[in-house]
C-alpha cells in the first residue's frame, strides 16, 4: 500500500497519404481542418499530472479530469490526435460507470452546466471533462481476458501460459477461453507495461488488496461482457485501474478509477464476424496498432505520422462502438 501514488506504458520510410491532384486539398484534410483535435490543455489550475490521453487538474478537494484527443500505441503517444476521441472515451466512461451502479467509482460530477466557473469558462473541455474523487491509485493495472490476442497470445506461444496461468495446449488467435483470466500489468508512468504473476502483484500492494481486485475485476468483466453480446459486440479483454478512497468514517474503500470498457482500454470485436484462428476486426485503436505493424517501426524509434485516412476511420470506429454498446449518440 506505501507504494501508492497519489493522482485522480530503423524504421523503412513511411509513404505519404496520397493527394488529390485538383486544386483542393482532399475531403478527409478538409475534414480534419474543420475537426481539429485537442492535444493538450492548459488551464489556470494546478495540473497534478499529465498522462499518456488524459490531463489531471487539481480542485482542491477533486480532481479535473480531462480526456484529450491524443492517442497511445505500444505506450507512445501518436501523431496526429484523433478528433473527437476524447469526448467518446469520457461518455463511454460515464455510461459503464452508471451501468455499474452498484460498483464504487471515481465520479463526483459530470454534468458541464454543475461544473465550477473557472472550468465553464474553458468551452472546449465540454464533454470530455469529469470531476472525480482523489484517490491513492493502486499501481497494478487489472486486466481481464476472455479470449487470447495481443500480448497474452504472444507469452502463451512462448510457454504455454499468460502472466503465470498455464493454459490448455492448442489455443491459437482468437480463442475463447473456458473462463476468463487475471492478468495484471505493471503501470510505468514512462516504456513498457509490463505483465506480471498474481504472485509479483501480492508482493507489490498485499494479499488481501490483490485478491479483492482479482475478484472485483473478474466479476466486472463478466458482467460487461454479457451485457456487450446482448448488443453484439464480443468483449476480448479489458484493462481496469482501481484507487483507494480512504475515507474518514467508512475505512479504505476500493474505487474503480480513470477509465471504463473504452476502445482505448478494451478490445470490441464485432460478434457476427468472430473466428477463431485470425484477429477479428474491431471497434477500437487496435485498427491504429494493426496500421503501426504494417510500417516497420521498431517500437523504440519516433513513431510515423498518422496518415488522414487511417486518423479519419479510427474516429469512426470510436463513433461506432459507442453507438453499439450504449444504444446512443456520442455528444459532439
Amino acid at each position: 500500500m506505501d507504494r501508492m501514488r497519489r493522482t485522480g506504458g530503423e524504421s523503412p520510410p513511411v509513404q505519404p497519404a496520397r493527394r488529390q491532384r485538383s486544386g483542393h486539398a482532399p475531403r478527409q484534410d478538409r475534414l480534419l481542418l474543420t475537426m481539429p483535435a485537442l492535444l493538450e490543455t492548459s488551464l489556470p489550475l494546478p495540473l497534478a499530472r499529465r498522462g499518456k490521453v488524459r490531463d489531471v487538474y487539481d480542485l482542491g478537494e477533486s480532481f479535473l479530469f480531462v480526456a484529450t484527443d491524443r492517442i497511445s500505441a505500444f505506450d507512445v503517444v501518436l501523431s496526429p490526435g484523433i478528433p473527437d476521441k476524447g469526448k467518446i472515451l469520457t461518455q463511454m466512461s460515464t455510461f459503464w460507470f452508471r451501468h455499474f451502479g452498484d460498483i464504487e467509482n471515481h465520479l463526483l460530477e459530470t454534468e458541464w452546466e454543475s461544473f465550477p466557473s473557472e472550468v465553464r469558462a474553458h468551452d472546449e473541455l465540454r464533454g470530455r471533462s469529469v470531476i472525480v474523487r482523489k484517490c491513492r491509485v493502486v499501481p497494478v493495472e487489472c486486466v481481464a481476458r476472455g479470449y487470447l490476442v495481443g500480448s497474452g497470445l504472444k507469452e502463451y506461444n512462448e510457454t504455454g501460459k499468460v502472466c503465470g496461468i498455464g493454459l490448455e495446449a492448442g489455443l491459437t488467435t482468437a480463442s475463447k477461453l473456458r473462463v476468463p483470466i487475471f492478468t495484471p500489468a505493471t503501470k510505468e508512468e514512462s516504456g513498457h507495461d509490463e505483465n506480471i504473476s498474481f504472485e509479483r502483484m501480492c508482493a507489490i500492494v498485499g494479499d488481501d488488496l490483490a485478491a479483492e481486485l482479482r475478484d472485483l475485476t473478474l466479476r466486472i468483466y463478466k458482467r460487461a461482457a454479457e451485457y456487450a453480446e446482448t448488443r453484439g459486440i464480443i468483449i476480448a479483454d479489458t484493462k481496469f485501474e482501481f484507487g483507494i478512497d480512504e475515507h474518514a468514517t467508512r475505512g479504505n474503500i476500493i474505487v474503480w478509477i480513470d477509465e471504463a470498457l473504452t476502445p482505448d482500454s478494451s478490445r470490441f470485436w464485432p460478434a457476427d464476424r468472430y473466428a477463431v484462428g485470425k484477429n477479428p476486426p474491431s471497434f477500437d485503436k487496435q485498427f491504429v496498432r494493426d496500421w503501426l505493424e504494417t510500417t516497420g517501426w521498431d517500437k523504440a524509434s519516433t513513431p510515423p505520422e498518422l496518415p488522414e485516412d487511417v486518423v479519419m476511420k479510427t474516429r469512426e470506429k470510436y463513433i461506432e462502438a459507442f453507438r453499439t454498446i450504449t444504444g446512443d449518440e456520442p455528444v459532439l
